[in-house]
């Protein structure tokens, strides 16, 4: 074990032979295209009674970071303490620990713990801590090779539930979003932290993160920003230049005091919304004709809203655990329209998913309850709630975090511990 001392912080390296083939990626938050989607096939549609086999289980510190997976190996970012942020990597195979980076990142907020996954390319390993450290780790000598503040570097206090969001990619670019009055969003260069763009005022502060999406043609990054508790500070859900951080397009129809879901966009230039504190859902339009935008509000409704998760966007469907601090409508399918075909509140003895997380592969869907731990397998049908198989895995409480799947193995955490499941054979 090789230890180095960077920039006043610890990091500890352990390099270690790893004979793990690539299998199919996992590299960022929501999955390969930010969907939580896998195309990975030959997964089992049952399982034992106890459960998928758990091929590894390793220990954690309290949060709701999800883990990312690229070539064989698992990056998390842990938060073990008040004083430090941890990024791990591990052997997917049986969760050894490969390597790791420390550095200081002091405070703590509501709801103490690790945020986000790590977003990883090629060459480096980008993550954001809860403090506003966003760190780009090298994958080869396992190094930082620069490091920023988002908070302290645009003078913004973090945010009352510390920093949520994950790092997008973009050609040469890394995107991050400070969400200060001068800087909302911006894009720094990946090989060396220069900052290249900002952009202008979106809102008051949220827990979301910049998506890449094409729109009218054009590549974008789009935001969601926060409005106030009276209403007088209007959020925007906006579409950001690429190239030099000018607001393209943006719609102030729909409105939440702590925006956490990204926008999910559709492939027809269409923009799905939705989030908790009665927020509800929206969808919207986004055309370009001869350089200018134009958006058009396709619906809003309060019938479905999540306050933490993703939806699944699968064919012509969504489907969501529409769950909040104000509303337990349990698991949902509705239509692109926003007509709600079943949710599980109405179906006897149905589980009701709390805020946990989704995942879709192979024609299932994994869904994860975010107070029991117990993970369902089902199948999705506008026609109802089809329960494939259930079990029992984690303990504790807020069991938020996102899932991860890769080369059949299914990644999900607790507060306190993360496993490995075989979810091809059980």
């Amino acid at each position: 074990m090789k230890r180095f001392f960077v920039g006043g912080c610890l990091t500890v390296v352990a390099v270690l032979a790893c004979g793990s083939s690539v299998a199919a990626d996992w590299p960022q938050y929501g999955g390969p295209n930010r969907d939580n989607v896998s195309l990975e096939k030959g997964l089992a549609r049952t399982w034992p009674e106890a459960g998928p086999k758990v091929l590894w289980t390793v220990a954690m510190g309290p949060g709701y970071a999800s883990p990312s997976v690229a070539g064989g190996k698992v990056y998390v970012l842990d938060r073990p303490d008040d004083a430090h942020d941890i990024l791990r990597c591990l052997d997917l195979q049986d969760g050894k620990e490969l390597w790791n980076v420390v550095y200081a990142a002091p405070g703590s907020v509501s709801h103490n713990g690790s945020r986000t996954a790590p977003t990883i390319d090629d060459k480096y390993v980008f993550s954001v801590g809860l403090m506003g450290h966003l760190y780009c780790v090298d994958l080869a000598t396992h190094l930082p090779v620069w490091n920023k503040n988002i908070c302290s570097d645009f003078k913004v206090d973090e945010p009352g539930w510390g920093v949520a969001q994950a790092p997008s990619l973009f050609k040469d670019l890394v995107i991050v979003a400070p969400q200060a009055p001068d800087a909302f969003v911006v894009g720094y260069k990946r090989d060396t932290g220069e900052l290249v763009w900002k952009s202008p005022k979106l809102g008051l502060v949220g827990y979301s993160t910049p998506v890449i999406a094409k729109l009218g043609g054009v590549d974008q990054a789009v935001m969601v920003g926060a409005c106030n508790k009276l209403g007088t500070v209007k959020g925007l859900v906006a579409g950001i230049s690429l190239e030099n951080g000018a607001i393209l397009w943006q719609y102030e129809g729909w409105q939440c005091k702590i925006p956490i879901p990204y926008p999910t966009p559709l492939s027809d230039d269409r923009v799905f919304i939705t989030g908790g504190y009665n927020a509800g859902s929206a969808m919207i339009e986004v055309k370009q004709q001869d350089g200018k935008f134009a958006v058009k509000e396709l619906f809003k409704t309060d019938a479905c809203a999540s306050q933490i998760q993703q939806p699944l966007l699968l064919g012509d469907y969504f489907y969501m655990n529409s769950n909040s601090n104000e509303r337990e409508d349990g698991m949902m399918c509705f239509t692109l329209d926003g007509q709600v075909k079943w949710k599980t509140h109405d179906v006897e003895s149905a589980p009701t998913f709390e805020r946990g997380p989704l995942l879709f592969a192979d024609g299932m869907i994994f869904n994860l309850d975010g107070k029991k731990g117990v993970l369902y397998l089902i199948e999705p049908s506008p026609e109802g709630y089809k329960e494939l198989a259930h079990a029992p895995l984690l303990g504790g409480k807020e069991i938020w975090a996102p899932m991860a799947l890769s080369d059949g193995k299914l990644l999900v955490r607790s507060q306190s511990e993360m496993k490995c499941l075989d979810v091809k054979n059980p």
